[in-house]
């Protein structure tokens, strides 16, 4: 069926199915005259990726909205059944997007249609506690209704599997074969509420469990004694950019003795137009611009933000010359790397056996820190599921000891309570190394800087093209495909002297879309398509002998990368 075929069933479909209510056919009747804009959201189903779904909220098959969930719980639900469980559970949370808590009150009602008990949090959670939740109540799978830090009128539906980790492909590709059989919204099970709850298949969870996780956070902490003495000396300023993370941040940061924790007020209730910011996202510096005002104002030491769902978190921190500086995903990750290692090794507590474990396109700087302390450092694929499939694979098989998990894009897990990344624990961690460094008389930022002494001056940058639509797709495949058909010898002025292409299969990982390239000098970039936004993502990494040079590598690597992406 040519594509033009199936965006004129499928928007006839939509319109005549009595499944659909009456709202939804008047969204797409307004469009009637729009041939683009229906074309957008029929020419394909949303599709369930690395992230499970994720989408524009709005009527058809390529949005994210009440069928579309209810289609992917019907599959879910299906691969539940076919798993064995004895008494098979699902635990359910959402963040502060535009109908978070209906998309999950009706995942809730299609899993209870199927004989399946939903535990759904009573109001919004970080993501980190749904996959700490699996795992507390041992339950079959998990979902979290989020779109992370995706613009305000996206939103997205994300699967976990039973050990609290987000599905890894093989147990995606079984999902995807359930949901696909789902033909009709007439084959979707589903029950009404009332039915759920008067049958204990919707069940209202929330304190009893908030309040686990909590010490299971907590009880990572290294330096709390460190944290008391400079308790009235020290002083935080967090912002939740409108998310889940307010609570959980803040009662974490006071367990573990920090009592000068002052909230951005303008960006501490949850908002789902997230209005106070262009993009609510840690990861840029605009999305700290009312927190370092208001840091500026209270002399304080440091700055935390978390994502929507809280499973991302930035830190901002005063430079040489006392300004603001926002550290990057992979300074704040070698940073607390170093701090947990080297604490760890002062108790005498440091396993022989211990593992760092970080993804392909993060710097090796954490690595060459782990070195240094006799730890080990693997590389995996992008995504935190990877992470966390390793971490149960080394908690059964007993060959590796977990240390810490991160990812370029601030993501970070200590501990062995959850499988995905945690802005909770990596507030906590950041802030306790900062006063624990304090203590000695030095900023986060000098302690960096001490850091490239050491192992070197690893430097990173992310560029990112942003292409919409069924063209955009069209397009992220063409520059694919152009740097994998025609590799090139020579960039800025360095050999190519090794080219990895993960969609081979590469080391016995999954099969992946990426590509990355290593040059005579040790620097490398790395060309992948996201697998959660319309992007095609681009990694470089160089190490230089000062701070001057490898500013001056990176400038030229990037330049003469994306001079021939941007040809495309």
């Amino acid at each position: 069926m040519s594509t033009q075929n199936r965006v004129e069933e499928q928007y006839k479909l939509w319109l005549n199915d009595p499944a659909i209510d009456e709202n939804t056919k008047n969204e797409l009747k307004s469009i009637a005259d729009q041939p683009k804009e229906i074309e957008d959201r029929f020419y394909r189903d949303l599709e369930f990726g690395t992230g499970g779904l994720r989408g524009v909220i709005g009527a058809g098959t390529n949005r994210l909205n009440l069928y579309t969930v209810a289609r992917a719980t019907q599959g879910l639900a299906q691969f539940v059944n076919k798993s064995g469980h004895a008494n098979p559970s699902v635990v359910i949370a959402y963040d502060s997007r535009n109908q978070s808590p209906e998309f999950s009150l009706e995942a809730a009602k299609v899993l209870a249609g199927n004989g399946i008990k939903a535990y759904v949090f009573e109001s919004l959670r970080p993501t980190p506690e749904l996959s700490f939740a699996v795992r507390e109540l041992k339950a079959s799978a998990g979902i979290v209704v989020t779109a992370s830090h995706n613009p305000p009128e996206y939103n997205g539906y994300k699967v976990y599997g039973a050990d609290g980790g987000q599905l890894v492909p093989e147990q995606a590709e079984q999902v995807i074969s359930e949901i696909q059989q789902v033909q009709s919204f007439a084959d979707v099970n589903r029950a009404t509420r009332a039915q759920a709850e008067g049958a204990n298949l919707l069940v209202w969870i929330g304190k009893d469990i908030d309040e686990r996780y909590i010490q299971e956070v907590t009880s990572v902490s290294l330096n709390q004694d460190v944290i008391r003495k400079m308790s009235d000396n020290f002083r935080i300023v967090y912002t939740p950019l409108h998310g889940a993370g307010n609570l959980s941040v803040r009662a974490v940061l006071q367990a573990v003795g920090f009592s000068h924790v002052d909230v951005v007020a303008e960006q501490e209730l949850p908002d789902a137009k997230f209005s106070t910011v262009k993009s609510p996202n840690p990861e840029e510096k605009e999305a700290f611009t009312l927190a370092i005002r208001q840091a500026k104002a209270s002399n304080a030491d440091i700055i935390i933000g978390t994502d929507p769902d809280c499973d991302r978190m930035g830190a901002v921190v005063k430079d040489a010359s006392g300004e603001y500086f926002v550290l990057t995903g992979n300074q704040s990750g070698a940073i607390m790397v170093d701090y947990l290692l080297g604490a760890l090794k002062e108790r005498g507590q440091l396993p022989q056996n211990g593992v760092v474990i970080k993804t392909i396109v993060t710097s090796e700087m954490g690595a060459a820190i782990a070195k240094h302390y006799g730890a080990e450092t693997l590389n995996t694929l992008t995504g935190f599921k990877y992470i966390g499939e390793k971490m149960t694979q080394f908690e059964t098989s007993k060959e590796a000891t977990f240390l810490f998990g991160y990812e370029e894009s601030y993501g970070y897990l200590a501990g062995n309570y959850a499988r995905d990344k945690d802005a909770v624990i990596a507030a906590m961690l950041i802030s306790e190394a900062a006063a624990y460094y304090k203590h000695q008389g030095k900023t986060l930022y000098e302690v960096l800087q001490e850091l490239y002494e050491r192992h070197g001056y690893f430097l990173e940058s992310l560029e990112s093209r942003t292409m919409k639509g069924k063209d955009g797709v069209e397009q992220i495949q063409s520059i694919m495909r152009d740097w994998r058909e025609n590799p090139p010898a020579e960039v800025n002025g360095q050999q190519v002297v090794k080219i990895e292409d993960f969609s081979q299969g590469l080391y016995g990982l999954p099969v992946e879309n990426v590509l990355k390239y290593t040059l005579s000098d040790n620097s490398w970039f790395c060309l992948r398509p996201s697998g959660t936004e319309p992007k095609i993502k681009v990694y470089f990494a160089v190490r230089g002998t000062s701070a001057q040079a490898a500013s001056d590598a990176i400038h030229g690597l990037v330049n003469a990368v994306m001079s021939r992406v941007d040809q495309k």
